[in-house]
């Protein structure tokens, strides 16, 4: 059979479905929506986003390749600061400054040596080749601490930039520098028993450099706080230029007459600020080596002196303070007086009774002494304890003494401390007494701080009435007048003044040869402002004071020296041709300012 086949039209046969992706939900076409909007190029946003966080990772990158550089070239001075924990780095300190803005203290910059011992090579290289540049080192000393194998160690602080670039010629590993602060004072001794001074570490030890750690700045540093910028500078109260005068005036007498050693200060009576002191020999704070010599100290607040005559001042107030006694009072003052073996006399004897005036004029110790009992030994304890005698004072020098107070006080120590015998007190402790009977009667802590007459009256305490303090300057400046202030009259300041002379306790026993001489001048007495207390110890005669070494001879002629130099820089404005302090001070209707 013959089989025929039909032209068929092709028909294609149909295609499978496409394969259809995965459902959306609708969560997620609405995160889709929010991340990356309609209709935007994934592609182009996801090319942006690399290239973006290729600049990122570059920016990174070359952070850490600078910081890396900086470790390198730092790399000594980070590794001494993680290896210093045992070992004080001298810390920044605060500028101190004068009232007037001059700069008594402040720090420099200066380079350390140090050593990081675990990366010596050769230590007796290294040590030979530091003592050659070096001299001062000592070469057992460094071989020491250069084989001591521990991660820091000092070698030599505060070198010369001299010194530090011979050092690194020689290229020696593990030997670099720290730059810390050193203390310097522009001023050398001038203001070195006021400022103090300050330890390898720039810790301070002495003076208002040890105040200032002790009062918080110490404790700033342990915070690290205690920076370079964040600190504010110390104003003092003293007046760095009249500091200079009179300790160029102190210095002179220490020569002239031959005395073991001269101190003094000037002090505003109205505030209790002290504008200058003074106690030579001095130190210079740049080279503390020199602090160390115990002949040096500060005889105004560590030392304890018998004041002598110008204690009488405060013997005279109390009696006049009292209302029992007053100017035209009198004592007898004709025979010496006698307490068993002891003789008490006076050095200018009148041998009559004398009055009030006369008792201070002619600085009587039978007056004062028989004044002084009239009131009674109990009253006379009161009384010193009152005007802060019997107390150790205190002031922002931490340096202070304690005065020697008689254990049993009888009438005879009565008798001799009423003239300035048998209680020691420091010489800033007696000016301050003397200061509240010139400014009407406060007693006024002293400070080295600025502080106003406000904050001043604030702080002060009366101890005597106004009208007691007016007569007090009427006396001071009867004496400058006829008595045995006379040779510290200076012309136009209206000066009043007390002589003091006391006999040294040597081995037990007063020396009628070695004395101490003290004054202290108030200007103007009309209306004081401020006081000049001098000291000056083992002072020696002289062919011009007839062989006399008394206070009179030469304190006093040294205060009137000082008053010259300081009233212009005081801006005292002479006055001449004042009446005497009878017809001038006592004619005021008030005791007060």
């Amino acid at each position: 059979m013959n089989e025929t086949h039909e032209d068929e039209e092709h028909v294609p046969a149909p295609s499978a479905p496409e394969q259809a992706g995965p459902v959306e939900s609708w969560r997620q076409r609405m995160l889709r929506g929010l991340l990356y909007g309609q209709n935007v190029d994934r592609a182009r946003k996801a090319r942006a986003r690399i290239g973006l966080a290729i600049v990122g990772f570059a920016i990174i990158y070359a952070v850490i390749g600078v910081r890396l550089v900086s470790f390198a070239i730092t790399s000594d001075n980070h590794a001494a600061r993680r290896g210093v924990s045992q070992d004080a780095v001298a810390t920044a300190r605060p500028d101190i400054i004068d009232r007037n803005g001059e700069i008594l203290a402040t720090d420099v910059k200066a380079a350390s040596l140090f050593a990081e011992p675990r990366r010596i090579i050769d230590v007796d290289e290294a040590t030979e080749q530091l003592t050659a540049t070096l001299p001062d080192l000592d070469a057992n000393e460094v071989r020491e601490r250069l084989s001591s194998k521990k991660g820091f160690a000092w070698l030599k602080r505060e070198i010369t930039a001299t010194q530090q670039q011979a050092i690194h010629r020689l290229g020696i590993p593990g030997i670099g520098f720290l730059r810390e602060n050193k203390r310097t004072y522009p001023n050398g001794p001038i203001v070195s028993h006021v400022i103090g001074l300050v330890n390898i570490d720039n810790q301070g030890i002495a003076g208002l450099e040890r105040w200032l750690d002790k009062n918080g700045l110490a404790d700033l540093h342990m915070a690290g706080f205690a920076t370079d910028r964040q600190q504010k500078p110390v104003q003092l109260a003293v007046d760095l230029r009249v500091t200079h005068a009179l300790r160029d005036e102190l210095l002179a007498a220490l020569h002239k007459y031959k005395a073991k050693a001269v101190a003094g200060t000037v002090t505003d009576v109205r505030t209790g600020e002290i504008l200058a002191m003074v106690s030579l020999p001095d130190y210079d704070p740049n080279n503390p080596k020199e602090a160390n010599d115990p002949t040096r100290i500060n005889r105004l607040t560590t030392g304890v002196f018998e004041m002598g005559s110008t204690f009488k001042a405060l013997t005279l107030a109390m009696a006049l303070d009292s209302g029992k006694i007053n100017l035209n009072s009198s004592f007898d003052a004709r025979v010496p007086l006698r307490y068993g073996k002891f003789k008490i006399h006076d050095y200018h004897a009148q041998r009559r009774f004398l009055t009030v005036p006369e008792i201070f004029t002619y600085s009587s110790n039978i007056g004062t002494a028989r004044m002084a009992l009239s009131l009674g030994v109990e009253y006379h304890k009161w009384f010193l304890k009152k005007m802060g005698q019997l107390d150790r004072l205190r002031t922002e020098l931490p340096e202070s003494a304690e005065p020697i107070v008689p254990k049993r006080w009888g009438e005879l120590n009565t008798v001799t401390i009423a003239f300035g015998h048998g209680l020691s007190v420091a010489p800033l402790q007696a000016t301050m007494a003397v200061g509240a009977l010139m400014n009407g009667g406060l007693l006024i802590p002293p400070t080295f701080l600025k502080r106003s007459e406000e904050e001043a009256k604030a702080l002060g305490v009366r101890v005597i009435k106004p009208e007691t303090s007016k007569e007090m300057r009427y006396l001071m400046r009867l004496n400058a007048e006829v008595g045995s202030a006379r040779k510290a009259n200076v012309a136009g300041y209206y000066v009043g003044g007390k002589t003091g002379t006391a006999e040294k306790v040597i081995n037990g026993r007063y020396s009628k040869t070695r004395l101490l001489t003290t004054f202290m001048a108030v200007l103007p007495a009309d209306k004081p402002k401020y006081i000049v207390s001098l000291l000056l110890d083992e002072p020696q005669g002289l062919p011009e004071t007839y062989g006399f070494a008394t206070s009179g001879w030469n304190a006093a002629p040294t205060a009137a020296k000082v008053i010259a130099r300081i009233g212009p820089l005081l801006d005292l404005e002479p006055r001449l041709d004042l009446p005497p302090s009878g017809k001038w001070i006592l004619a005021n209707a008030s005791g007060a300012f």
